[in-house]
């Protein structure tokens, strides 16, 4: 019997996750930035309320977005208004759905970074006269930079792994929001076997690709830094 892979639910997958990613990384280095270095009453509790999607199952979350993207909320009555259509059902609402899924994994690395960056280097820019942005930008990011690359990764190969999230959010229109996992869910359905074996080893060949690479990065940036 002749396979054939279906690579077009790869390529909406890796397409989401680079459009997440990018997203996230411009959404969660400044969260990241404020929990790190800003003291402030309540942070614990808004800490929480950024780590919530780790624990939370995934179907939940899919519909609290589904329901929030809806046309029976005000945000998705606006967006319909202006662009015809609700996020529901959408690539966009996936992308939506999957910054908020993925948004820990993302902020935990980074803030890690942050706040593991030397007082004494933030200190000595601030007296050689750089302002906040300047001391941001030439000091705490380049000293940051295991823990950036470390984010990007998890959130890349986490959002290609979602499942729940975007069939409670994005369903499976094909060419769409049908993703990898969907497609791969859909085959064991039909009982097609070889072809859900096919796109698992795909799957475990990526998920193993970007975990090599991550302790690669961290083991040759910690062998770069003296001590």
């Amino acid at each position: 019997m002749q396979l054939h892979m279906d690579w077009l639910p790869f390529i909406i997958s890796f397409k989401l996750a680079f459009a997440t990613t990018v997203c996230l990384l411009f959404l969660a280095t400044p969260v990241a930035y404020i929990l790190a270095y800003k003291g402030f009453r309540g942070k614990p509790l808004v800490e929480a309320v950024f780590a919530l999607p780790i624990v939370l199952p995934p179907t939940v979350l899919g519909f609290f977005v589904l329901i929030a993207v809806g046309n029976m909320s005000p945000v998705g009555r606006w967006y319909q208004n202006i662009f015809g259509h609700t996020l529901a059902f959408t690539f966009e609402g996936l992308i939506v759905a999957s910054i908020l899924y993925s948004f820990p994994f993302a902020v935990q690395p980074i803030q890690n970074a942050f706040e593991g960056v030397n007082p004494r280097l933030v200190d000595t820019a601030r007296t050689l006269g750089c302002n906040r942005w300047q001391t941001f930008w030439r000091v705490i990011l380049p000293a940051s930079r295991r823990g950036i690359v470390m984010g990007i990764m998890l959130s890349f190969a986490h959002t290609v792994g979602e499942f729940g999230v975007v069939l409670m959010v994005g369903g499976s229109i094909p060419g769409e929001t049908k993703v990898a996992s969907i497609a791969l869910y859909e085959n064991v359905e039909m009982l097609e076997y070889s072809q859900a074996a096919l796109m698992a080893l795909a799957l475990l060949v990526f998920s193993y690709a970007v975990l090599s690479v991550v302790y690669y990065f961290n083991r040759r940036t910690s062998t770069l830094v003296p001590g």
